[in-house]
C-alpha cells in the first residue's frame, strides 16, 4: 500500500508540474476513492501536501522559466488568503452543529469544470490569428483593464472558500480564471502563476484542517517520498510541450475530474 501512496503521489506530482492541475482536484479523490480514506482526513492531509510539492514547482518556473507573475499572485492572494481563515472558522462551527456542505460543493465545482473544459477545447479549435484578434479587442477596452484587479481578488475569495473545504480548484480552477482574466498571458506563465499562488492559499487552509485533526503526517510524508520527483519533472517537460497541446491537456484533466465529482 505505501508503494501505492508513493506512485500516486509521483503521478499527481509530474500532473501538477505540467499543467498546475492535480494537487486537490486528483489527490484528494484518489485518498477517498481508491485507498479509503475520510473525506475530512484526505482534504486536511492533501492541502498541505499541495502546498510543499507547488513549492518545488514554482522554483523552476520563477527561477528557469521566468514564469511567474507575482502581481496576479499578489491580487488572489488579497482575496484567498482571508478567505480561507474565515472559512476554516466557518468549518469549526459545522462541525459542532454536524452539518457538511462539501458534497454540494464538490457537485457544483464537477458541473463548473466540465463546462469549463468544453470551452477550452473549443477555444483550442479556433485559429491563433482569431484567438489574437478577439484577446486584443478585449484587453484594448479600458473598462476591462479597470475591472481586473477587482475579479482577480474576487476569484481569489471564491478559490480560498472552495480550496479550504474541499482542497479542490487551486489548480484547475485557478488556472482557468488567470486564462480568462488575462487572455494575452502564456499557458506556461499561467501555470506558473497559479503554482505560485496556490501555495500560500493551500499551506494557510491546510495548517487550518490541522488544528481540527484532519491530517494524516505519515500518508503525508509517503505521498512526499513519490511526488517532489513527480514535479520536477514535470516543470521542466511543461516548457518542452507546445502551447496548444498544453491547453489540451488541461481540458482534458477538467472533464476527467469534474465527470469524477458529477458521478461521485
Amino acid at each position: 500500500m505505501e508503494f501505492g501512496y508513493i506512485f500516486a503521489g509521483f503521478t499527481v506530482g509530474l500532473l501538477v508540474g505540467i499543467t498546475g492541475v492535480g494537487g486537490g482536484s486528483l489527490m484528494t479523490p484518489l485518498l477517498v476513492f481508491l485507498f479509503g480514506f475520510k473525506a475530512a482526513v484526505a482534504v486536511g492531509t492533501d492541502l498541505l501536501y499541495a502546498a510543499i510539492t507547488k513549492t518545488g514547482g514554482v522554483f523552476v518556473h520563477h527561477n528557469t522559466h521566468k514564469s511567474v507573475d507575482w502581481r496576479v499572485v499578489s491580487w488572489m492572494s488579497l482575496g484567498s488568503l482571508p478567505s480561507a481563515i474565515v472559512t476554516i472558522f466557518v468549518i469549526k462551527h459545522l462541525i459542532k452543529i454536524e452539518k457538511d456542505v462539501t458534497g454540494i460543493i464538490t457537485l457544483t465545482l464537477g458541473i463548473a469544470l466540465i463546462l469549463t473544459s468544453v470551452a477550452l477545447l473549443i477555444r483550442s479549435y479556433v485559429t491563433r490569428k482569431q484567438i489574437r484578434e478577439v484577446e486584443h479587442s478585449l484587453i484594448s477596452s479600458g473598462r476591462f483593464k479597470q475591472m481586473q484587479i477587482p475579479l482577480t481578488v474576487f476569484v481569489g475569495v471564491v478559490l480560498g472558500t472552495l480550496v479550504t473545504i474541499s482542497s479542490v480548484g487551486a489548480g484547475a480552477l485557478g488556472t482557468l480564471a488567470i486564462l480568462f482574466l488575462y487572455p494575452k498571458m502564456s499557458t506556461l506563465k499561467v501555470v506558473g502563476t497559479d503554482l505560485a499562488h496556490a501555495i500560500p492559499l493551500t499551506a494557510v487552509a491546510g495548517f487550518g484542517h490541522w488544528s481540527l485533526g484532519h491530517v494524516n503526517f505519515e500518508l503525508l510524508g509517503t505521498l512526499l517520498i513519490g511526488s517532489l520527483p513527480g514535479i520536477w519533472v514535470g516543470s521542466h517537460l511543461s516548457v518542452k510541450i507546445p502551447e496548444k497541446v498544453l491547453r489540451l491537456i488541461l481540458a482534458t484533466l477538467l472533464l476527467i475530474i469534474g465527470l469524477k465529482f458529477v458521478m461521485a
